[in-house]
């Protein structure tokens, strides 16, 4: 089965569905989602509006960037130390 992405105005609208009284099942089935999805979603999304989950993404995006930037930082570190102490 192919997977589907949700937008985060799909996922927010969802757990807006929910807080109005929908039950959980019900939604899941609605949706095609399973009810580990949507607890997931629950607990990264829940209370935030669009805007918010919108900034989240983009700091995240941000966030895995700095960490490539930094492991290649310290393998470049690495390399020059194991150069330096092959020299002496």
């Amino acid at each position: 089965m192919k997977r589907k992405r949700f937008t985060e105005e799909q996922i927010i609208a969802v757990l807006k569905e929910h807080e109005l009284g929908a039950k959980t099942a019900d939604l899941c089935r609605k949706h095609g989602i399973s009810d580990a999805t949507f607890y997931n979603w629950k607990s990264k999304f829940g209370g935030m509006d669009v805007s918010e989950a919108k900034r989240l993404k983009q700091l995240e995006g941000e966030n895995a960037k700095l960490k490539r930037l930094l492991a290649e930082a310290m393998l470049d570190n690495s390399a020059l130390k194991d150069l330096l102490a092959k020299k002496w």
